[in-house]
């Protein structure tokens, strides 16, 4: 079953059938109501809960409505699972955001979370309320911390590797609006969800209840490296455009992730290496923008 506030209908979700796949529930993160009406009518029992507003520079133009959606949705959404009391398992989607900057890298899950920027508060912000609802309420919650995903199908051109597909598949030089040396780890859209479904799968033991789980390759990336990657697997000959300077305002420089936990206590492992996730996406993004 999958919830929907508002009707799009050039969105993937209509366009590419999955829309056909899915039981649609009506109505708004932040009505506490409709939640419970929805939740209890469809006998939900698990609850993936990654319905978020996901831009950082959105968040940087509009921060009420990102904290409307990223903040006031978890907990409302946390509460109608806890009204009821027949849900079994609740995953939330923090962010590799909420850590903040920090001297020492990589993140590991017993930092602390100091983020600066409305996204990245959302975000920590919708991390410390789940992980309340699990230690107050006994609540079958646990918080997942990825790194960026990237795959087939992202259609937010802000983001760099969706805007340097689509300028190569019109033959165009791909923009790189800092100075390309920020560093980030990304992470395989399979792999995520892989992520999310070991994660789901160990609330079956309560004593891992109110954890938060880090799952990233662990391989700091410059933003250049990344987009001369996707170019060498593209079969261009171009260099990528670097217009910026530094890192943009309102971004952290440098992020990765530690994932010993991850690995060791739930067997999660990714299997997509940067190459081979970039090669599939850009057939992809190749198909889709030519």
């Amino acid at each position: 079953m999958a919830l929907r506030r508002d009707f799009d209908p050039e969105a993937r979700f209509r366009t590419d059938g999955v829309e056909e796949r899915c039981t649609l529930a009506l109505a708004d993160l932040t009505d506490l109501d409709a939640l419970v009406r929805v939740l209890n009518e469809h006998d939900v029992e698990e609850v993936f809960h990654l319905a978020a507003q996901t831009i950082v520079g959105t968040a940087n133009r509009s921060p009420l409505a990102t904290w409307e959606a990223n903040v006031r949705g978890t907990y409302t959404l946390l509460e109608a699972c806890r009204s009821l009391g027949t849900v079994r398992r609740v995953v939330v989607a923090s962010s590799d955001k909420a850590y903040g900057d920090h001297d020492e890298l990589p993140y590991r899950e017993d930092f602390a979370l100091q983020p600066r920027y409305p996204y990245d508060v959302s975000k920590a912000c919708t991390d410390l309320i789940a992980r309340s609802y699990a230690i107050t309420y006994d609540l079958p919650v646990a918080v997942t911390r990825l790194a960026n995903i990237y795959g087939p199908g992202d259609l937010n051109w802000s983001r760099i590797i969706p805007d340097s597909a689509q300028a190569l598949a019109r033959g165009e030089r791909p923009v790189i609006r800092s100075d390309g040396t920020p560093e980030r780890d990304y992470l395989y859209v399979e792999d995520a969800v892989d992520a999310y479904l070991a994660i789901g799968a160990s609330l079956d033991r309560p004593e891992l209840s109110g954890r938060a789980w880090n799952a990233g390759w662990g391989k700091p990336i410059p933003v250049i490296d990344l987009v001369r990657t996707l170019i060498e697997v593209s079969g261009r000959d171009v260099e990528p455009d670097v217009r910026g300077q530094g890192t943009p305002h309102g971004e952290i420089d440098r992020q990765y992730l530690d994932s010993t936990a991850i690995r060791e206590q739930l067997g999660w492992e990714p299997r997509w290496d940067l190459e081979r996730g970039l090669a599939m996406t850009w057939e992809w993004y190749e198909r889709r923008c030519s």
